[in-house]
């Protein structure tokens, strides 16, 4: 490959990137888990990374925890929550939990947390652990990261297309 085309290579790289600054994590936020991805350093795919357990609904403080000790890690600066809408639009119990999850994210970290609609994701990524052939009971071990990446990868396909 000569000179020129390398660098023609990158600068085509540079123009489909979003403009982001760092790493974004998303999270998909329940009652006893969040799925967690996390993007490239160039913010174009998402990956998922784990799953943080709890055993109460109640019980954040190691959750929140594991979060900060994320965003250290991977030097995360912005934060996407999948924000769970009914079907109708409106929004109920689960969506009134994760704006005050969101809440006390933003306060905690001093990231900005942007609610991403998830609805869906989880059933999309039902689907594909069962077109990958994962059996049920092992399902639930990665359910909540791959609605993670649903999540995540719609917010940076969605940053990709406004700049474009």
């Amino acid at each position: 490959m000569s000179e020129a085309s390398r660098i023609n290579e990158s600068d085509s790289l540079s123009k489909t990137a979003p403009a982001l600054s760092g790493r974004v994590m998303g999270l998909d936020y329940g009652k006893k888990t969040v799925g967690v991805a996390v993007s490239d350093p160039l913010g174009i795919t998402a990956q998922k990374l784990e799953t943080i357990e709890r055993k109460s609904e109640n019980k954040l403080r190691k959750t929140y925890a594991r979060i900060e000790a994320i965003i250290l890690e991977y030097d995360i600066k912005k934060i996407v929550l999948g924000y769970p809408k009914n079907m109708n639009n409106t929004i109920g119990e689960r969506a009134e939990s994760t704006l005050e999850f969101k809440e006390h994210l933003e306060r905690r970290t001093n990231l900005e947390v942007i609610l991403w609609d998830e609805r869906l994701t989880t059933a999309a990524a039902e689907r594909v652990l069962i077109e990958e052939g994962v059996r049920r009971e092992h399902r639930k071990d990665t359910i909540d990261q791959i609605a993670a990446v649903f999540i995540l990868q719609g917010y940076l396909d969605s940053v990709t297309r406004d700049e474009t």
